[in-house]
């Protein structure tokens, strides 16, 4: 029989608590003797490696059982921390334990199998009671769920930074799609408002003159006037396409401004019929405007609302019957409360279903293109992206050989209360009615603008006209002359008109003199940067006469009251 050593039977006197331990499920209890040599093998340790302990007691160390490379980098990492060679093996397992320091680590297990698992291993020396290390306890759990979940968060650690990573790269993406997007749309407004300034430049010279010829004394031939309407009909509509391309590319691009307040829908269809009425007389069209006595008003933009209501009476009276009528009506909205519908109905040949779902489209004519009416097949969207801007929704209703009725609704209003500054006109003077002269200098450097105003001028004997062809002579002249209005370009050589106004409103000896601009710059961002800059009006190219000369009267009111000119003096003269 063999006998036991010494260090065996220290090693196996065991109280009740190692007992527990040893016999542990959980955990695998492997003691070793000093030289590694495995001599408990506990249930736990059979359990989890699949070997009896007689199959490893008193047979191999732990570095037996355990993945060979990482015990070979654990000696290397140890010699490297250390400054000591250590040799792979046992050694390499029990090294910091030996020496009383504490040691807990990482090893992958392997199974009698040969399937592997990851483990973590805590480390104590066994002293006898001369406090000689006899053995070592290799106490071991398996780590395989831990791994496992660390496998999972660092494999959706890396999908995030992937998923953050693409998200910059994407962001980086989306600010290069705005940056070019910005870019692409200021070259589009740049060249929206040179396409605008380019065609209305000549278009003002076209239509100018066939106003004045228009008008001479004596009147045109009937020929003549044939011809001239002719012009005058093609010229207007050339513009009518010019602003309808333009406002639907302003609306598309988000810069088209609004100015909404209480108005009254009587005042304003009043004028629509003003408007629209010699288009339904020559056509033989009777309109109707119901209800008009009626006191409603609605919270928008009133240059905007007649624009809306000018293109469906104009398509009312153009796609209508000979000898047709339409009925323009307005009251309570029938579907949501605090609404106010207008409707206007033609008693054309109506749309079938399939026209009503293509109605809103753009450049879509519904067939007509062949027909005998002019159009782009924009006005229909211009008129519904204007009316859903100011809050309001546009509708339709049809049928095929009765007609149909197109539908706006805008929200309720209060009416308006208009405080009124004071104003005393000058006293008129006693006796005979004195002819005032006044002076207008107009800065141009068009030969055929500056032709035309010299023509419209000449009609008004009271007025005296200079022109100056850039901004430093226009200057010098306003500085030498004194006179009473100002006509400016805007796009003038070497100094533009805006340039002109900000040294005149500078200047003491010319800054009550009223500036109006007289521009083909005609964007609605242009007008509204003339309007901040202080001009008294912006108007637009081509010129309408008759705008023309009631802005130019208005001016000369305003000269007059600032100077102390008598009004009536100026009125009698004209």
């Amino acid at each position: 029989m063999r006998t036991v050593p010494l260090s065996e039977r220290s090693l196996l006197k065991t109280d009740a608590l190692q007992q527990a331990i040893f016999n542990s499920a959980n955990f695998s209890s492997i003691a070793t003797d000093a030289q590694g040599v495995i001599q408990l093998f506990n249930v736990g340790a059979e359990r989890m490696l699949g070997y009896s302990a007689a199959e490893v007691v008193n047979k191999i160390t732990p570095a037996g059982i355990w993945d060979a490379e990482e015990v070979v980098a654990r000696a290397a990492a140890l010699s490297l921390e250390l400054g000591t060679t250590i040799r792979p093996g046992f050694e390499a397992l029990v090294f910091k334990a030996s020496r009383g320091i504490e040691d807990i680590y990482e090893l992958t297990y392997i199974r009698k199998d040969g399937s592997r698992f990851p483990a973590i291993v805590s480390v104590s020396p066994l002293r006898d009671a001369d406090d000689k290390v006899i053995g070592y306890l290799l106490m071991g759990t398996d780590n395989t769920a831990r791994k496992r979940v660390e496998n999972e968060q660092a494999a959706l650690d890396a999908r995030l930074r992937e998923q953050q990573h693409a998200l910059q790269e994407s962001n980086v993406a989306l600010e290069a799609a705005r940056a070019a997007a910005e870019k692409a749309n200021r070259a589009k407004s740049e060249f929206l408002s040179s396409m605008s300034h380019e065609l209305r430049t000549p278009l003002n010279a076209v239509l100018g003159f066939a106003q004045l010829l228009a008008s001479e004394k004596p009147a045109p031939s009937p020929a003549q006037q044939r011809s001239l309407d002719q012009i005058l009909k093609g010229g207007w509509y050339l513009l009518q396409l010019i602003n309808e391309i333009l406002d639907l590319a302003m609306i598309e691009s988000g810069r088209i401004t609004m100015s909404q307040e209480a108005m009254g829908l009587a005042d304003v269809l009043a004028d629509c019929r003003a408007m629209i009425g010699p288009q339904a007389q020559k056509r033989g069209i009777q309109m109707h405007f119901a209800g008009l006595e009626r006191p409603l008003f609605v919270h928008a933009d009133r240059t905007r609302v007649k624009q809306v209501l000018i293109n469906l009476l104009s398509n009312a009276i153009k796609y209508n019957r000979s000898g047709g009528s339409v009925t323009v009506s307005y009251g309570p909205g029938p579907g949501a409360a605090g609404m106010v519908r207008i409707s206007v109905t033609d008693t054309g040949a109506g749309l079938d279903p399939a026209q009503l779902e293509q109605l809103f489209q753009p450049f879509n004519r519904l067939g007509q293109e062949d027909g005998a009416e002019e159009g782009t097949g924009i006005g229909l969207v211009v008129t519904r992206q204007l009316v859903e801007l100011m809050g309001g929704a546009i509708g339709v209703e049809s049928e095929v050989g009765v007609g149909t009725t197109f539908w706006v609704e805008l929200e309720e209003s209060t009416e308006p209360v208009l405080a009124l500054p004071a104003f005393d006109p000058p006293h008129p003077i006693d006796g005979a009615a004195v002819v005032v002269h006044r002076t207008l200098l107009y800065v141009e450097d068009n030969p055929a603008n500056l032709s035309l105003v010299e023509q419209l001028i000449a009609r008004r004997p009271e007025l005296k006209l200079l022109t100056a062809i850039d901004g430093y002579a226009g200057i010098q002249l306003a500085r030498t002359y004194q006179p009473d209005v100002i006509l400016m370009d805007i796009n003038l050589p070497g100094l533009s008109g805006f340039g002109c106004l900000k040294i005149l409103q500078d200047d003491p000896t010319t800054a009550a003199i009223p500036v109006l601009a007289l521009s083909a710059n005609a964007m609605p961002r242009d007008v509204q940067k003339g309007q901040e800059a202080g001009f008294f009006r912006y108007l637009t190219k081509p010129i309408n006469v008759v705008e023309f000369m009631t802005a130019l009267d208005l001016a000369l009111d305003f000269a007059a009251v600032r100077g102390g000119t008598p009004l009536s003096s100026q009125d009698s003269a004209s």
